[in-house]
């Protein structure tokens, strides 16, 4: 954990959103999308949706940002979807990630689904070009 990471345990789903994106992108998740879906439902504040590659891949990105987020303080509700890798959901109670395959994210097209969501600007949310890679 560097000088940046602060402990997460009582973060407020900003937090955890941002600190999410961060992990996945440093782990070259593809599309990553943050939706807010506070008015929509009370499952969760934020959904984040992203692909990968390969099922190395999706399993890489779950298992980077389990082991990321558990140094920091916070651990999954919920791990579904592992053995398979194709979709693989992450319950952070107030943020729920979303690991596809490119073509179940295709067919499943959660973001049409949720359309009534705020789709959040993710620029802010990615660490700066000059962090090791």
């Amino acid at each position: 954990m560097n000088d940046n990471e602060i402990k997460l345990t009582e973060a407020d789903p900003d937090e955890l959103a941002k600190a999410a994106v961060g992990i996945l992108d440093s782990k070259k998740a593809g599309g990553i999308t943050v939706l807010k879906v506070t008015n929509q439902t009370v499952i969760a504040d934020y959904f984040i949706i992203c692909t990968g590659n390969s099922n190395t891949q999706i399993k890489s990105l779950s298992d980077e940002l389990e082991f990321k987020l558990k140094e920091r303080g916070i651990e999954p509700k919920n791990i579904e979807g592992f053995r398979e890798a194709s979709w693989i959901v992450m319950d952070y109670n107030s943020v729920i990630v979303h690991i596809f395959n490119r073509e179940l994210r295709e067919f499943y097209n959660l973001e049409k689904l949720w359309n009534d969501a705020e789709k959040i600007d993710i620029s802010g949310m990615l660490p700066g070009e000059n962090d090791e890679e």
